[in-house]
């Protein structure tokens, strides 16, 4: 929580196991099919052009490069093979079932994908799929059951000096991070739950709130404190945007970084979750921009462990760093907060709410962390789509996504279950155009995203 008060102004080769853009855009576009596709069909887009990556604006690139040490091309690269490396990703895990253990991207330029499963069978799958397997003891469902027995005995359990839990993919455990390793153990014997699930991490860190109509601008909470906006939003005809719940409670007022009346909070959740949005009066209108820099949001699909990610707030403008677990839970001094994304990207007091992007797409809100943006540090992000979900709100987007919305073109006449502003969660399926579909990833879906359109998000069944 970032919030600073006023008084504080895949068809890569499978022996290579490398997920290279060329082998990626291969993979990670085939759509299934029951009858041979025609010669005059055109190519189904790549999960890079479904998701926009060549479209990421200068200033986000310039802070991959200076936050990762990379050059433009390699910046450039790394997020189209992280759009790619999620959709492998995601198709891998609708196969896998109840093995999946998880999946994670690695090297300068994300050009590795590895997927995890507790079955040694699936390993020949896996590799066809150009991306690494490794096999391990316990499932991503059993590892993230495990978490959410440690979250209700916190809730009765002093846990803030092992404020931290997290699935580890990478080494398949659930890792509890605390200041004072008796703690950890005291909290996980609270939960009752399997020692050899899980590994206890020492660390001084112990998040905070940083209390302190475009992503990262700054906004003022009832003239005694200053937080970020997250996301440009709208529900129905009412523009708004989304930030983190620490910032406001409902019926707080709102002015702009202008000091200029901007609106009121409507909802907000905190702790538990770390959500909230505000909605502003006619003075303001919601656009699909970041601050800092030209970069438009143009969809909110969830990126995995390993990819980058780029944070816009009003203290510190644009950082970079890399997704490290997802589906976290941290507990601050006012309650624990879960399901937000842990990151390496470094925030400080002011720049709480604001705008976590990764390539085009939104991912969340910046809720809270450890360290600061001299010495580098540790930020915990509330994701996006619970929030358009919870509170029925619509992201500010480009206005269509890859295909032409509304044609009824190639798949047939469009109708079923799919719709537009709904939030998909991987595995969900829907119908369209008399055909089904699976979910591969998170992401609230918009015209121009149809199923058909977009192989990256969907996958025929």
């Amino acid at each position: 929580m970032l919030q600073r008060h006023l008084s504080a102004a895949c068809a890569a080769a499978a022996a290579a196991g490398a997920l290279l853009v060329a082998g990626l855009s291969g993979s990670a576009s085939a759509q299934p099919s029951t009858s041979p596709a025609s010669p005059t069909s055109p190519a189904a887009p790549s999960a890079a052009e479904s998701l926009r990556t060549a479209a990421a604006p200068p200033g986000l690139l310039a802070a991959l490069q200076r936050d990762l040490g990379l050059n433009g091309r390699q910046a450039q690269r790394r997020l189209a093979n992280e759009a790619e490396a999620g959709a492998t990703a995601g198709r891998l895990r609708t196969a896998l079932g109840a093995d999946f253990a998880g999946a994670w991207v690695r090297g300068a330029e994300s050009d590795t994908l590895t997927v995890a499963t507790t079955d040694p069978a699936d390993v020949p799958a896996i590799r066809a799929r150009g991306a690494d397997a490794v096999v391990v003891d316990h499932s991503l469902a059993a590892l993230d059951a495990a978490r959410a027995r440690v979250d209700r005995a916190a809730a009765h359990h002093d846990a803030v000096d092992a404020p931290v839990r997290y699935v580890d993919v990478r080494t398949n455990t659930l890792v509890v991070q605390a200041i004072r390793p008796d703690a950890a153990r005291s909290l996980l014997a609270a939960a009752g739950v399997d020692a050899s699930l899980t590994r206890i991490v020492k660390s001084a860190e112990r998040p905070r709130p940083l209390y302190d109509l475009r992503g990262g601008d700054a906004y003022y909470i009832g003239n005694s404190s200053r937080c970020s906006i997250g996301f440009p939003v709208t529900r129905g005809t009412q523009q708004g945007f989304a930030t983190a719940g620490h910032c406001g409670r409902a019926g707080s007022s709102t002015t702009g970084s202008n000091r200029v009346a901007q609106g009121t909070f409507q909802a907000s959740v905190f702790p538990g979750n770390d959500m909230a949005w505000v909605a502003t009066n006619a003075n303001w209108t919601a656009t699909p921009y970041v601050t800092g820099s030209s970069v438009q949001v143009a969809g909110s699909a969830q990126a995995p462990v390993g990819s980058s990610v780029c944070r816009s707030g009003s203290t510190t403008g644009w950082h970079c760093g890399t997704v490290q677990q997802l589906n976290t839970s941290v507990t601050y001094q006012e309650g624990t907060v879960s399901g937000v994304t842990r990151t390496s990207v470094c925030a400080e007091p002011g720049d709480s709410g604001g705008s976590f992007i990764s390539g085009s797409q939104a991912q969340g809100v910046t809720s809270g962390g450890s360290g600061n943006c001299t010495s580098g540090g540790t930020t915990f992000f509330q994701p996006i789509n619970p929030i358009l979900q919870s509170y029925g709100l619509t992201l500010k987007t480009t206005t269509t996504g890859p295909g032409d919305p509304g044609d009824p073109g190639d798949p047939g006449e469009p109708g079923g279950t799919w719709s537009a502003g709904t939030v998909y969660q991987a595995g969900d399926t829907v119908t369209y155009g008399g055909a089904g579909y699976r979910c591969l990833q998170s992401h609230q879906a918009q015209p121009g995203w149809e199923p058909p359109n977009t192989p990256a998000l969907w996958q025929r069944v």
